[in-house]
């Protein structure tokens, strides 16, 4: 007799799951977001099998709702990603991340010359792509930064 190979993780009351994370960025997600220093009941699973992807992660947080700038994070690093907002066990809002056309004060220039690693000034980047490999420019020194090198602030 075959065994059935399922886990099953408990549904969330209130709160937000992170879905269709790249199994490679998962890790990227949690860290650019601190969701290790939340106070609050997280369930995070990585190499779950997806049609989409290949692999996937995911990650659940009760009681905790993303913000745009939150939105925007995760659109960089995970760009297929979606969000779903639920309320009494219901996903009441579910939403593809887009990626915004400017970061302001999120990722660190790679430039170590630029002026924002040099004085106190938030760092400002326009996306030039955002097809395949994507790609940030810098607004002061207009060195340009792809996703493998996003370094968070």
């Amino acid at each position: 007799m075959e065994k059935r190979k399922e886990l099953t993780v408990s549904a969330i009351e209130n709160g937000t799951v992170i879905d269709h994370i790249p199994a490679d960025s998962l890790f990227k997600v949690i860290s650019t977001m601190q969701i290790e220093t939340m106070d609050t009941t997280i369930t995070i699973g990585n190499n779950l099998d997806s049609n989409r992807l290949g692999k996937k992660g995911i990650v659940k947080i009760s009681d905790k709702y993303p913000s745009i700038e939150d939105m925007n994070k995760i659109a960089l690093i995970a760009p297929t990603a979606r969000i779903n907002i639920i309320k009494d066990y219901k996903v009441s809002n579910k939403q593809k991340v887009e990626i915004p056309d400017n970061i302001v004060g999120m990722f660190k220039c790679m430039n170590p010359k630029c002026i924002t690693n040099n004085e106190k000034m938030k760092t400002k980047f326009a996306v030039v792509e955002k097809n395949g490999n994507l790609q940030l420019k810098c607004h002061y020194c207009e060195k340009h930064t792809d996703q493998e090198h996003f370094e968070t602030i």
